[in-house]
């Protein structure tokens, strides 16, 4: 790593040491993003995990949680298994997308039709190098739980993860999370306490009409006539229902129909699927049930009923106040109080972070990877998205600075 580089990422000696094998980091890294896969799948990426883990010496290592979630726990100066001390968790997510890449780099993904396009492979391998920083050197008093996550996109994961007792066997007092971000700038962190992340609805409405020709659409009830003024309608609730103060987002994103090649047939039904995003419950519950109010009302108007199924998916992610300001803190000393954003403009993107945050408390993080100069990379989910290696080590010294700094040595510790 060049030296202004260096400069533009960060200092300090978990930095300098974990740029040390950054080039090792690197080539794990682009070995995830050869073998993708999906959330509840990730066989390969679990293994190579694993083995990683060992290679860094940390003390146990626990597979199979969450189905094929991994748990490393490395403890500080003077701890062990029977005197773990106070624990303080960090995630990484390790799930690829369903999509085919367009890159054309040596690493491109060997598995037609999936991909790493939101960076978990970098994440994984951002908290691998911590691992090996945090085994290698033990500056800390207390244990850290290293979570290597499955299935965050889409899968509820961390919830899996949960279920299947991630935080009886492995107490956290505080949970962190990182995720890249292309649109901040290199070696940027960002940080917004309270609300960081949009929680993730799914909504389908089911229109039931009468079929019918197309040539006679009196003698029957036009499904799509009622879908084209639900999708309408539905843009009124957040611009008309709503305080102008709350932040909320409908999106209809698929319409269902008829036969493309029936031109003349008024089908008897449509579906449409869409999304909602918000950030509090009262905002949620006000929205299912306008959506609900109105969908009945339009499809009564012309005749037809309407079915609204609303699925809360993910719930927001909302970092608690305290761990977010340490975290600004901890991420300050590494690249200087200029690069850190303290209110960072939260996301109407999901995240299933978001069930860890509802049990203990902590902060989900954003890691700069945009370029120094010029157009930054291309956004996450698209097919030609790729992670920059280059922010793996601040990220794994970012990960590793939260363990020293929440669980600090006592002087004499310190200094023997």
């Amino acid at each position: 790593m060049g030296a202004s580089l260096q400069s533009v990422l960060g200092h300090g000696a978990a930095f300098a040491r974990i740029a040390q094998f950054h080039p090792e980091l690197t080539a794990f890294r682009r070995d995830l993003h050869a073998h993708p896969e999906l959330g509840f799948e990730e066989v390969y990426t679990s293994g190579r995990v694993a083995e990683m883990l060992k290679v860094c010496g940390v003390d146990s290592i626990h597979t199979g949680i969450g189905k094929t979630g991994v748990v490393a726990l490395v403890h500080g100066q003077g701890r062990s298994a029977s005197n773990p001390g106070r624990m303080i968790g960090l995630r990484a997510d390790m799930d690829a997308l369903p999509l085919t890449e367009h890159n054309e780099c040596t690493w491109k993904s060997g598995t037609p039709g999936l991909m790493h396009g939101c960076g978990h492979d970098g994440h994984t391998a951002m908290l691998m190098g911590a691992a090996r920083y945090l085994a290698e050197t033990r500056r800390f008093d207390g244990t850290a739980v290293l979570i290597f996550q499955p299935g965050e996109e889409g899968y509820a994961g961390a919830r899996a993860m949960m279920q299947d007792g991630l935080f009886e066997r492995f107490p956290c007092e505080q949970v962190y999370a990182q995720h890249n971000s292309p649109e901040t700038p290199l070696g940027v962190i960002g940080i917004t306490p309270g609300p960081m992340q949009a929680a993730v609805d799914r909504i389908e409405i089911r229109i039931i009409g009468k079929g019918g020709h197309g040539a006679r659409p009196h003698q029957g009830v036009d499904p799509v006539l009622v879908a084209g003024h639900i999708i309408t309608a539905a843009q009124s609730v957040v611009s008309r229902n709503l305080s102008a103060f709350d932040q909320a987002v409908i999106s209809i994103c698929s319409m269902q129909a008829g036969h493309p090649g029936a031109m003349s047939v008024i089908p008897g039904e449509a579906t449409l699927v869409g999304t909602v995003r918000t950030y509090s419950e009262r905002v949620q519950d006000q929205i299912e049930d306008r959506l609900r109010a109105l969908c009945n009302g339009v499809a009564q108007g012309f005749g037809a009923s309407a079915e609204l199924t609303y699925e809360r998916v993910y719930p927001a992610t909302v970092n608690t106040v305290p761990e977010a300001q340490f975290a600004c803190d901890v991420a300050a000393a590494l690249v200087g109080e200029d690069k850190v954003w303290r209110d960072m403009l939260p996301s109407m993107g999901g995240e299933d972070f978001s069930f860890m945050l509802q049990a203990k408390p902590g902060a989900y993080i954003r890691i700069g990877q945009g370029l120094p100069h010029g157009p930054g990379p291309h956004p996450l989910h698209n097919s030609r998205y790729d992670f920059n290696d280059d922010i793996l080590p601040l990220g794994a010294a970012l990960h590793a600075s939260l363990i020293e700094q929440a669980l600090p040595l006592s002087s004499a510790l310190s200094s023997s």
